[in-house]
């Protein structure tokens, strides 16, 4: 046998699962990559992390694609590709290692967990477009606001406030952030002077805990209408065309907004900063643009690792990584240049330098956004379009993450095969309990604390990737792997990239991810930060922990048991025929190097 089995070390050997099925159609890996993007807590911190970059600074993103993004993204879909295997089973490389894999589950699921408050704010909104008069409005503000609603103007309400030398500023409340705030039991309008002017005040606004009921109405909505997709589009044909259609949808109507924007006052001048910004934002966007790429492979790291397994084994990942990344960086700016003009609309209607325009900068696509759509002609409408929009890019994004992990679990345990509705509808159901705590006035404004703690992980995991495929497994047979599989040559330069360029810019991305987790943690509150440890630092430890297993499972001296778990375990394509060729290809490639160790020893 050319390739170490199961059986040789005693072990159950590899059960594949036959009934995983193929994408209907081979674009459908890219559709659903695409929707990897639109995994839109990365704008939630736009204003601070990404504020000004404009379209120059994001063209840093092209520099990392080709330094170590697409490479990246080619080994993450020839593990999935090769070994038709989701991101746990795909580790047969490495055994050693596949805690990789749980993690990667783990990290999916903590995701979640939180994603669910990006799909409930949009429909928030959509349910009460349907109203004649729109709640957050100067029309409707009387039937819940609790400030001077008299003082409405442009769609903004202005209030007084003192400094703590008795100076007096005015600052504009947006009412849509207003609305959203006295949903989830918040009135964060109160504190707003104190913080302002005294930081160390933020605790305050964290006292009290309360439960929104609004917010777990539309909890129930969002994961029943999950459910109802898994329980039609299980099977992954079916699934494959959803996500495609489902990702058109919001493309097109992406685009739409975008027309739509571009009558609103100072939308010019906003494309204008977006297109030349400054020289101090443009340094800003070449440092973030670091975390924008680590959101290409999916909220749970093996997202793509996942979707490229059910592609044909011949399938030229080489371009559709190409294909991918600039995809995605479309997708980067499009929502960039909205979040621009919907900026400047806002700083347009401060009338001085003592106006404060109170909004959320870190909510702005989402909640600022209403009350600017409430000032264009037809605003239910556009509020239905442009909340629809957002609303379909969150389901995409969880039930992409939903269907890669039922997959991977699929593919690890074939117990779970026979009871496969039982399993998905269990763990949505588990998910969307624990999801509860985001219905709170806690989990809505500290949720994206979450988000920032995976790059930590992902860096991590990106840089043990590396050392697994491409020095343990090894840069030969990875070449020679890869080569067979696209029947193509895999360049040198590119392995070197992987090997030696790509390991220093993921260090940075680690320490970058440390420094956002410690800042975000510095305002957070203490079930935060143990939720963040529990949910995405602790899974960490299941990589050792998984491989000390291994090593009690084998025998001989630690060394020897190292070395055999790292070694590739019924590693090879799961279809007969590729299999065969498989097998003929390394049996060759044996022969060929014994007689050239022959001949060596003959001269």
């Amino acid at each position: 046998m050319a390739y170490e089995t199961s059986y040789a070390i005693g072990l159950k050997p590899f059960s594949p699962d036959l009934n995983r099925g193929k994408w209907d159609k081979p674009t459908d890996y890219l559709f659903a990559c695409f929707g990897l993007a639109l995994k839109l807590d990365v704008f939630v911190a736009s204003f601070w992390m990404f504020y000004g970059m404009g379209i120059l600074g994001i063209l840093s993103y092209f520099v990392y694609m080709a330094i170590y993004l697409v490479p990246i993204m080619v080994i993450h879909s020839f593990m999935g590709q090769f070994s038709s295997s989701g991101f746990i089973s795909a580790f047969r490389l490495s055994p050693f290692f596949k805690g990789m894999g749980y993690v990667s589950a783990f990290l999916s699921i903590f995701m979640l967990i939180y994603y669910s408050i990006f799909a409930a704010v949009p429909l928030l909104f959509i349910i009460n477009s349907f109203r004649p008069t729109l709640p957050w409005s100067c029309e409707g503000l009387s039937s819940w606001y609790n400030g001077n609603a008299t003082n409405c103007k442009n769609e903004l309400v202005m209030d007084d406030y003192k400094t703590q030398y008795n100076s007096t500023f005015k600052v504009f409340h947006i009412p849509s952030v207003q609305y959203f705030q006295s949903i989830i039991n918040d009135d964060h309008r109160n504190h707003f002077a104190a913080l302002l002017y005294h930081p160390d005040a933020l605790e305050v606004s964290y006292e009290d805990f309360e439960l929104s009921w609004h917010f777990v109405g539309l909890f129930a909505i969002i994961w029943a209408v999950i459910a109802f997709i898994f329980y039609k589009f299980s099977e992954t044909a079916k699934f494959g065309k959803l996500i495609r259609y489902m990702v058109i949808v919001t493309l097109v109507l992406l685009l739409v907004c975008f027309v739509g924007f571009l009558f609103l006052p100072e939308a010019i001048n906003g494309l204008n900063r977006y297109v030349i910004p400054s020289s101090a934002n443009m340094a800003m966007g070449f440092s973030s643009t670091f975390i924008m790429v680590l959101h290409a492979f999916g909220a749970g790291w093996g997202s793509v690792i996942a979707l490229s397994s059910f592609n044909g084994f011949r399938t030229n990942i080489m371009s559709y990584s190409w294909i991918i990344s600039i995809g995605q960086i479309f997708i980067y700016i499009m929502f960039g240049m909205v979040t621009f003009m919907l900026e400047c609309y806002l700083n347009e209607l401060s009338e001085s330098d003592e106006v404060i325009t109170y909004s959320l900068h870190h909510w702005l696509i989402y909640l600022s956004s209403a009350s600017v759509l409430t000032t264009m002609a037809w605003p239910n409408l556009w509020i239905f379009i442009y909340y629809s929009m957002l609303f379909l890019a969150a389901l995409i994004v969880m039930t992409t993450q939903i269907f890669t992990v039922l997959q991977s679990l699929f593919d690890e345990f074939e117990t779970l095969r026979v009871r496969k509705q039982q399993v998905t509808f269990g763990l949505i159901g588990g998910i969307a309990v624990c999801s509860l705590y985001f219905c709170t006035n806690h989990g809505c404004l500290l949720f994206s604390v979450l988000g920032l703690d995976a790059f930590f992980s992902h860096s991590l995991l990106h840089l043990l990737l590396l050392l697994v495929v491409l020095w343990i497994y090894g840069r030969e047979r990875f070449q020679r792997d890869i080569e067979f599989m696209l029947g193509q040559h895999f360049a040198s330069w590119k392995v070197f990239i992987l090997r030696f360029i790509a390991p220093i810019l993921l260090v940075i991305c680690l320490f970058v991810g440390i420094l956002l987790s410690h800042l975000k943690h510095s305002i957070s509150t203490d079930v935060v930060v143990v939720m963040s440890i529990v949910l995405v630092d602790f899974p960490l430890l299941a990589i050792p922990v998984y491989g000390l297993y291994h090593l009690y499972q084998r025998t001989g001296t630690f060394w020897e048991r190292f070395k055999r778990t790292c070694r590739p375990t019924d590693w090879y394509p799961l279809e007969m025929e590729h299999r065969q060729k498989y097998e003929e290809a390394l049996n060759n490639l044996d022969m060929t190097q014994q007689l050239c160790e022959v001949t060596e020893e003959v001269n």
